[in-house]
């Protein structure tokens, strides 16, 4: 059997990019992926496109983003950040543009082509492959990892690198199968649960506008009555509730709230629009509509596909003459535009996950090489650890930074 330096178990992100800059400092790599083809979870970011990473450049302030956890990843930013991950890429001849928020996408191309950059990359890095090739369990003795046993054999090499992805789009192959491994070997686990995830409602019509876009507007977390979040952005209604880049951004949060109390969301469709002055632009548009039906008045304030929800939840007929409309019945209306409020019933499961929230406790992994303080020849890179950041290709970064900090560090 063919000898090999380090084993990789994974084919995402990480794993490649661990496997791949291994095999450029000279180590013999093996990588074990279980799908027929490594990428599977790239090719599904981005809704397609795949948002590779963020142009905020300075380590500190990017890690700021991941919170309390942010300084342990400084350590792998600097190492490889977002602007060698650019380059990185560019290299390969994937050029990329920045978009809104800063986030950096293929300038022509979509996942596709990013997968395609990365599955050159490992073939060209000299990493011998293995897809579809289930890793049944990794053996330990003595402190150390012997083995791995998979459906095709059983595989030996001096350094082991989990990069096994967490829980998020099952269907991609993201089972946890690292998760055990980890804590059969003594490392703890903070809870893992789903992250940047689309918010369940009460309220039945957002079924009759889903992936409606919803673009500028204000988003509150009301917990108890009380305002505890706030963002401005896009989102969009789902045939459960809501979703979008604001809404995911604050999933963490609403998931939290959720354990504390009463839950609403309060949408402002109008954010730029002070108070006092849309309520004058409201007086208007009725009083330009003075003897029109109210089903007929609000062409000019609401998209069409708003409309029929707002007449019913207005509680106003729609074949009342806009002159003839109360001004108790002009403030319900308003309170439409300005605070509509949505009830928080739950939120959507791994399946609708773009990441996992929790993961290896960061306490037990070196993060200036991602060793394992449990097991010496261990590594792990990726959505597995205790890691995670908000939508912007925050998270891919991760992958990027900790996948290559494990792959150089594992081939010393």
């Amino acid at each position: 059997m063919k000898k090999h330096d380090i084993v990789v178990i994974g084919g995402g992100p990480a794993g490649m990019f661990a496997a791949g800059f291994a095999a450029r400092k000279g180590a013999r790599v093996l990588l074990l992926e279980k799908n027929r083809r490594c990428g599977a979870k790239i090719l599904i970011t981005g809704k397609g496109r795949c948002n590779i990473t963020n142009s905020e450049e300075e380590p500190r302030k990017f890690a700021e983003h991941f919170g309390r956890n942010g300084r342990a990843f400084l350590t792998a930013l600097y190492a490889f950040g977002t602007a060698e991950v650019v380059a990185f890429f560019e290299k390969q001849g994937l050029n990329l543009k920045v978009e809104r928020g800063g986030r950096i996408f293929p300038d022509r191309g979509d996942a596709k082509d990013v997968n395609r950059v990365l599955e050159t990359f490992v073939a060209e890095s000299g990493v011998e492959l293995r897809t579809s090739c289930e890793v049944t369990g990794v053996n330990f003795a003595d402190n150390k990892v012997i083995s791995v046993s998979t459906y095709q054999g059983e595989f030996t090499a001096p350094k082991l690198i989990i990069a096994t992805g967490g829980l998020s789009y099952p269907e991609t192959g993201c089972t946890g199968d690292g998760y055990g491994w980890a804590k059969q070997c003594g490392h703890r686990l903070i809870t893992q649960q789903p992250a940047l995830v689309p918010i369940e409602l009460a309220e039945p019509w957002t079924a009759e506008v889903c992936d409606f876009n919803l673009k500028n507007v204000c988003i509150s977390l009301v917990l108890e009555g009380k305002r505890i979040d706030q963002r401005f952005g896009e989102a969009f209604f789902t045939r459960n509730g809501i979703g979008g880049p604001i809404i995911l951004d604050m999933s963490s949060e609403i998931r939290d709230a959720l354990t504390k109390g009463k839950v609403k969301l309060v949408l402002d469709l109008k954010p730029a629009v002070e108070s006092k002055t849309f309520d004058k632009r409201l007086q208007r548009e009725l009083a330009e509509h003075n003897n029109k039906n109210f089903g007929n008045s609000l062409g000019g304030l609401l998209p069409r596909d708003l409309i029929p929800i707002f007449i019913r939840l207005s509680g106003i007929d729609p074949q009342k003459k806009c002159h003839s409309i109360s001004k108790d019945e002009r403030k319900q209306l308003f309170k439409l535009f300005k605070e509509l409020e949505l009830e928080v019933t739950g939120y959507e499961g791994f399946s609708k996950a773009i990441v996992t929230s929790g993961g290896i406790s960061l306490k037990d992994i070196d993060m200036r090489t991602m060793r394992s303080k449990k097991v010496e020849n261990l590594f792990f890179a990726g959505e597995m650890i205790d890691l995670d950041g908000p939508t912007g290709g925050f998270n891919l970064q991760v992958c990027w930074s900790t996948g290559y900090l494990a792959g150089v560090s594992a081939a010393e």
